[in-house]
């Protein structure tokens, strides 16, 4: 008489494959966020900043430059795109700021200097700059952190001149501004997240717009590799990690 398997053979088996199944690969492919007006996302914290830049310049006779000041993560790289693209503007940074390339920095009548004053300033490029673009009507727009005011600048001349700069200040992202930004990421992304999960990451992660875009490419990743949704606790290990990295650990 044969007796049937019990099949505890079988389930062994399963298990042994079920364990062997690798993690999914994850491939490292950055998602371009979008720098376009209708994707800039307007509430209280930078509305005055908004309508400030995109008003400007309005008539010959405003100032020929600006001063955007915010800061890191207050979505500052957006608002200045945003003005470059409907001004078909250059854009530099300060390292790319010398006397001899003065006139190609103003050739299109528009730039944007980005992330200013940088390490090393060329004080008498700058100087020029600015007198050559007043001259010939063009517009230039500075993004930085402080006050071209507080800047270590020693040429008395420049210093004065950044002393008079208009400012159009924008402020860190509130909490309406980073929830609708994280909506944003994780729909750009496909990404089915519930309101519980977002609020969660609102009341714990670093007030900045780009920890928000890292947070959530940090969830995609994580979520991808192992097939599962982004819930509460795959979001609290992910926050954690994050934080590790930040610290060095």
């Amino acid at each position: 008489m044969t007796s049937k398997p019990d099949g505890t053979g079988t389930n062994r088996t399963r298990r042994r494959r079920r364990a062997a199944t690798p993690r999914q690969l994850t491939l490292e492919l950055p998602l371009a966020p979008g720098l376009g007006r209708e994707d800039f996302l307007v509430t209280p914290a930078n509305e005055s900043a908004f309508e400030a830049i995109s008003g400007w310049p309005a008539t010959p006779h405003d100032p020929p430059a600006l001063a955007l000041v915010g800061p890191p993560g207050s979505g500052k790289t957006h608002l200045a795109e945003i003005w470059r693209l409907e001004h078909d503007a250059l854009r530099a940074t300060p390292a790319e700021l010398e006397v001899e390339a003065v006139p190609t920095l103003l050739s299109r009548s528009a730039l944007v200097l980005e992330d200013m004053p940088g390490e090393k300033l060329d004080e008498t490029a700058l100087f020029h700059l600015l007198n050559m673009a007043r001259q010939e009507g063009a517009n230039v727009l500075l993004t930085t952190t402080t006050s071209p005011a507080t800047w270590p600048v020693a040429l008395p001349d420049l210093r004065s001149r950044l002393a008079a700069l208009p400012l159009v200040e924008i402020g860190p992202p509130d909490d309406e501004l980073l929830r609708a930004v994280l909506v944003k990421l994780f729909a750009d992304r496909q990404l089915l997240v519930g309101e519980e999960v977002v609020s969660y990451l609102l009341l714990r992660m670093e007030r900045s717009l780009t920890a928000a875009q890292e947070l959530v490419a940090a969830l995609d990743k994580a979520a991808l590799s192992e097939r599962r949704r982004i819930t509460r606790p795959l979001a609290a290990r992910v926050l954690k990690e994050l934080a590790r990295r930040e610290q060095g650990g």
